[in-house]
């Protein structure tokens, strides 16, 4: 199937590694220019170098912390200035770290918010306005299946992650006259280093082998393994295609069947 998404420009947020890598990867297989970004230019170098021994489309990359406001204005005009517009914003951050409620203050709720909320909302008025230009575009804001059943031990994650599915709920119905297709994609125990993370901390928590939390977690996947980055990265070069372009406002799990809820 043709996804039409030759020629079509897209920015990843922190796509170096994990998910968000994955993504860039399989939109530039499809063929679109693409902009990816992280804090490390070393590792952006190198998997600017990977991702462009797949693509046929082009493949940038820019610095970009999305703590810093004025680095998310910078990262987006560059992305236009090379590419001449924005077609697909992929929303993505690093998760916020492990605990209960006893264990975060103020800091760690505000810098939660910044990274895994405030950061998609910048990028989204950012680019909103060559999307509306051109009556067009799709945003994908990447979340975890937190926003349907929440996890125990991320209060951070669960916190945050839903208000990422209820904007772009509210977006997809402010947005749809522009025919700007906004949905959230979320992860199941997909395997990247914060998946290694979150099981390295759950088995420090028990006192247990790592091995012993993969188990059990494996045992709560229907499809009885993890998914891997790749098969991420197709479902959300699908939303961002033209084969989607009845899509908006929905959340999609990607996550062997885990939750368990309708």
């Amino acid at each position: 199937m043709d996804l039409g998404l030759k020629g079509k420009v897209a920015f990843v947020a922190c796509s170096s590694k994990g998910l968000g890598k994955a993504c860039a990867m399989e939109l530039a297989r499809e063929g679109a220019h693409v902009m990816i970004s992280a804090r490390n230019e070393d590792t952006l170098r190198q998997t600017a170098k990977e991702i462009r021994e797949v693509a046929t489309g082009e493949v940038s990359y820019i610095v970009c912390d999305i703590l810093q406001p004025d680095a998310i204005i910078q990262a987006v005009q560059t992305t236009v200035a090379q590419f001449g517009t924005i077609d697909i914003l992929v929303n993505n951050a690093g998760g916020p770290p492990a605990g209960s409620f006893d264990t975060f203050q103020d800091e760690d709720w505000l810098h939660a918010f910044e990274l895994n909320l405030l950061s998609y909302i910048r990028f989204i008025r950012e680019v909103l306005p060559y999307m509306k230009k051109q009556r067009s575009g799709r945003i994908i804001n990447l979340a975890s299946t937190s926003v349907k059943q929440s996890i125990p031990g991320l209060l951070l994650s669960n916190t945050f992650r839903t208000g990422i599915a209820g904007l772009s709920k509210s977006l997809s119905q402010e947005l749809a006259a522009y025919n700007i297709l906004v949905n959230t994609v979320a992860p199941g125990r997909v395997a990247t280093d914060r998946i290694r993370y979150l099981d390295e901390t759950k088995a420090n928590a028990l006192g247990v082998p790592v091995e012993q939390v993969v188990e059990q977690s494996l045992q709560s996947i229907p499809l009885g393994r993890y998914g891997n980055v790749q098969e991420f990265g197709k479902v959300v070069a699908f939303l961002a295609s033209d084969a989607a372009s009845y899509m908006t406002g929905g959340t999609l799990f990607v996550d062997g069947g885990m939750v368990s809820s309708l």
